[in-house]
């Protein structure tokens, strides 16, 4: 296959996971576009920028529009675009704050798909790759909002596999645990503080900068990407790193145990 014989395009893509990727499926071929809500100015990358709010119906049809007229095909989506907010109770935030982090987090994604889906149709086949997280299938406590995106991220995809297999396309969904990116540094602070969780709050914050110091870079989800990218037999669930780890524990630990070690982690009162 020649050079830039592929095209992708990677959502999120200015800076951590979004822009390692973007970077790894350049150098392994593939002719690359990434977004972000304010494009980049030409240079900054060593792959093309456009501006997109995976937010807005408008501005996803206008940079997909974009892409194919350019190019008049897509091979591969990574819907990775997204945020948190910073450790809290649940409570903490309000239905505005919690309809935010789903329409970035989930609806952004569906609404990528949806885009491109019709025109990976036409040209025979595909692949879909989301970014979702083990809080898709492990507990955080007090991170429940960002964990119930990256659960429905985990739902969709497996479902969205199933309908599009016969039609060439594949989904796979890629879910590491900690890795130290700018995206922990930027996380949103919850909108309804309460001084009932404060203590519990500092706690956890200070617990998960503790174990960003030592987690992974991004390259190392970037790599696990292009794997699920270029695989001849997709998997549905990659994990990579540490989260391969915390996916065996899942299935294969008792539930109590499972219970004590999420909340040793985070050291929470039994």
């Amino acid at each position: 296959m020649t050079k830039h014989s592929r095209i992708a395009l990677v959502t999120g893509a200015s800076s951590g996971i979004g822009q390692a990727t973007a970077t790894q499926l350049a150098q392994a071929g593939y002719k690359v576009y990434g977004t972000s809500r304010r494009g980049a100015q030409p240079g900054q990358h060593a792959f093309e920028m456009l501006a997109l709010d995976v937010t807005r119906d408008a501005s996803v049809e206008a940079a997909v529009q974009q892409l194919m007229q350019r190019e008049g095909r897509l091979d591969l989506l990574v819907n990775n675009a997204g945020f948190g907010v910073a450790p809290a109770g649940a409570e903490e935030s309000s239905i505005e704050q919690a309809q935010a982090i789903f329409d970035t987090n989930f609806f952004g994604l569906v609404r990528m798909t949806r885009a491109v889906l019709p025109h990976m149709r036409r040209q025979g086949g595909g692949r879909i790759v989301n970014i979702g997280s083990v809080l898709g299938f492990l507990p955080m406590p007090y991170m429940a909002l960002y964990s119930a995106t990256k659960h429905a991220v985990a739902g969709y995809s497996e479902a969205l596999d199933h309908e599009l297999r016969t039609q060439g396309i594949r989904v796979s969904v890629v879910e590491p645990a900690y890795i130290n990116t700018p995206f922990d540094a930027n996380l949103v602070q919850p909108d309804a503080v309460l001084d009932v969780y404060g203590t519990v709050r500092a706690g956890v914050e200070k617990r998960v900068k503790e174990v960003l110091v030592g987690a992974d870079g991004p390259e190392v989800v970037a790599e696990v990407v292009l794997r699920a990218a270029t695989a001849e037999h997709p998997k549905l669930h990659y994990t990579p790193g540490l989260a391969s780890r915390m996916r065996m524990l899942r299935r294969f630990a008792p539930a109590s145990v499972l219970d004590a070690g999420v909340r040793k982690d985070l050291r929470l009162e039994a």
